[in-house]
C-alpha cells in the first residue's frame, strides 16, 4: 500500500515558490514526522510539496502518474484552500483513494474541516501514532467505520527523528539546487541550515494564541530530552554537514533547566554551529546568566515577541511583558551580541492610533537587526478570535487572508492606511542606527572594518 503526503503550503507565495524565502523553503515538520512514523511500521511514503510545483494541472498529473492508495493533507487554517482543491482533485482522479486530514485547522476547528467533501478522515492532536495505526488497519481492509480519529500523544523520545529525506526527495525531483536542506534566512546562520523541535507546546497564555495551541498539544510543554536532541544533531551533521541550525520551538527558554543542560551538553560534544531560537522578553531580563550562556554555546539571534509598545495593550492581549522588559531584553541582546528579531502587531482589537504609535517608538528604541511586523489576524481556536467575532469586528473573507503579513485588511475599526504608515515609519532606522548595526554585524563576523569601507557605507546610507 502506498502513501502520498501533500504539504499545501502555497497560501503565501503560491506555485513555484520553492525557496523563495522562509515560508517557502522549510520542510513541514508535521508531515516529516508522520513520515518517519509511517515508515518505521514499514509502509511506503512519498510526498507532493505544492510549493515545488507549477499549477493544479501539474499536481493533477504528478498524483495520477504516483497513483497512491492513500493520501493525507496536513492544514493549518490558511491552507484550507489548497488542501481543500487538493483533496477533491485526488477524488477525481481516483474516486477510491482514502483522503486524510489532519493539522493545527482539524483539531481546533473540526466542525469546520468536517465540512471539506471527500475527506474518508479526520486525525486530531497529534498522528505519529494514530496515523500509522490508520495505515495499517486500512492496509488489512478494517478500515475504522468513524471518520474522527483522535491522536494519541506521543513520547517525544520514542518516535523517529524527523524525515527531512521526505523533502528533499521531492525537491530533487524538480531540480531544486540542494546546498542546504532548508534555506537560511539571515546571514547569521550559514548553509547548509536546518530547523528542528525540541519541544511541543507552551506554558504562557497569550490571547492570540490559546487555547488553540493547549487544544494540539497540551496546556503543559513536552520536551525531548537533551540527550535525544544531541543525537539528532549528530545525525544532522554526519548526514548533511550542517553549519547552522534554528530551534523551532514556541519559546525554548521557558525551561531554564533543560538549556543549561542542552547549553553544556552541547560544548562539551564538540558542536561550534550557530542557531537561533525564540525567547521572551520577562525570560531574557530574569536570566541573563543563562543568556550569556547560550551564547557562549552558539547563540546567535533571539525571535522576540515584542508585540507591543503599550502596556495596556500588552495586558489586553495577556502576553504577561512589560514595555519596560521589551527595552531591557534588547539592552542585553546588545550587550552580548545577540540578534534581534523582532515580532510585533499593529492593529489590535481595541488598539488606538496612539498605542499604535507607541510601538513604533519603541521598535525604533530597539532597533533590531530584523523586522517581523504584523496586522493582527484573529485565528480561529484563539481567545481573540471569539472576541472579533462576539464583537462583530472580523474583516476576514477568505481563509487565505489567515496570512499574518501585514498586506490587508482584518478587524473592523482599524485604519488600515494609517496602519501601513507606521509599519514603515516602525521600520525607518536613523542613519546613526543603521551605520551602528552595519559595525555590528561586520564585528559579529569578525569582518575588518576599514575607513574605506565606513565612507562606501556612509554613501549608501545618503543614497
Amino acid at each position: 500500500m502506498k502513501t502520498t503526503l501533500i504539504y499545501p503550503g502555497i497560501a503565501g507565495y503560491g506555485f513555484n515558490s520553492l525557496k523563495h524565502g522562509m515560508e517557502a523553503g522549510w520542510i513541514s515538520h508535521g508531515l516529516a514526522s508522520l513520515s518517519a512514523a509511517a515508515k518505521a511500521q514499514g509502509f511506503e511514503v512519498d510526498l507532493i510539496d505544492l510549493r515545488a510545483l507549477t499549477g493544479w494541472e501539474h499536481f493533477r498529473a504528478v498524483l495520477a502518474e504516483r497513483a497512491p492508495d492513500v493520501v493525507g493533507v496536513t492544514m493549518m487554517s490558511v491552507d484550507y484552500n489548497p488542501a481543500r482543491r487538493a483533496i477533491a482533485i485526488a477524488k477525481e482522479i481516483n474516486p477510491e483513494i482514502i483522503t486524510v486530514i489532519g493539522g493545527p485547522h482539524v483539531t481546533i476547528a473540526l466542525e469546520d474541516a468536517l465540512r471539506i467533501p471527500h475527506v474518508d478522515y479526520l486525525i486530531t492532536g497529534e498522528g505519529e501514532i494514530t496515523f500509522p495505526k490508520l495505515l495499517r488497519l486500512i492496509s488489512e481492509g478494517h478500515p475504522p467505520p468513524y471518520r474522527v480519529l483522535r491522536g494519541e500523544t506521543p513520547d517525544l523520545d520514542a518516535i523517529p527523528f524527523a524525515d527531512r529525506e521526505l523533502f528533499l526527495e521531492e525537491w530533487r525531483k524538480w531540480g531544486y539546487d540542494l546546498d542546504s536542506p532548508e534555506v537560511p534566512f539571515v546571514e547569521e546562520l550559514p548553509p547548509p541550515f536546518v530547523t528542528i523541535i525540541a519541544g511541543r507546546g507552551c506554558i504562557y497564555n497569550c490571547a492570540f494564541c490559546k487555547p488553540g495551541e493547549d487544544y494540539l498539544f497540551g496546556k503543559r510543554t513536552r520536551r525531548r530530552s537533551v540527550d535525544n536532541v544531541i543525537a539528532e544533531l549528530h545525525e544532522l551533521t554526519e548526514r548533511y554537514h550542517i553549519a547552522s541550525f534554528m530551534f523551532h520551538d514556541d519559546c525554548l527558554t521557558e525551561d531554564r533547566e533543560w538549556v543549561m543542560e542542552f547549553t553544556e551538553r552541547y560544548r562539551r560534544e564538540g558542536f561550534t554551529q550557530p542557531f537561533f531560537c525564540q525567547s521572551r522578553a520577562d525570560i531574557i531580563v530574569k536570566n541573563e546568566d543563562m543568556v550569556a550562556r547560550m551564547v557562549e554555546a552558539g547563540l546567535r539571534g533571539y525571535f522576540i515577541g515584542f508585540e507591543s509598545g503599550n502596556d495596556r495593550v500588552l495586558r489586553f492581549i495577556r502576553k504577561g511583558t512589560t514595555v519596560e522588559q521589551n527595552r531591557q531584553a534588547a539592552r542585553i541582546c546588545r550587550k552580548y551580541g545577540i540578534s534581534i528579531w523582532a515580532n510585533y502587531m499593529l492593529g489590535l482589537p481595541t488598539e488606538t492610533k496612539e498605542e499604535v504609535m507607541d510601538t513604533v517608538r519603541m521598535m525604533k528604541e530597539i532597533d533590531p537587526d530584523y523586522y517581523s511586523p504584523a496586522f493582527f489576524t484573529p485565528h480561529p481556536g484563539t481567545d481573540l478570535y471569539d472576541y472579533v467575532v462576539e464583537h462583530g469586528l472580523s474583516r476576514i473573507t477568505d481563509y487565505d487572508s489567515y496570512r499574518r503579513n501585514p498586506t490587508e485588511p482584518k478587524i473592523k475599526g482599524q485604519d488600515y492606511e494609517f496602519l501601513r504608515r507606521a509599519m514603515l515609519e516602525s521600520q525607518r532606522r536613523k542613519p546613526l542606527n543603521y551605520l551602528k548595526r552595519w559595525a555590528r554585524r561586520q564585528w559579529r563576523r569578525a569582518r575588518r572594518i576599514t575607513p574605506a569601507k565606513v565612507v562606501r557605507k556612509l554613501h549608501e546610507v545618503v543614497r
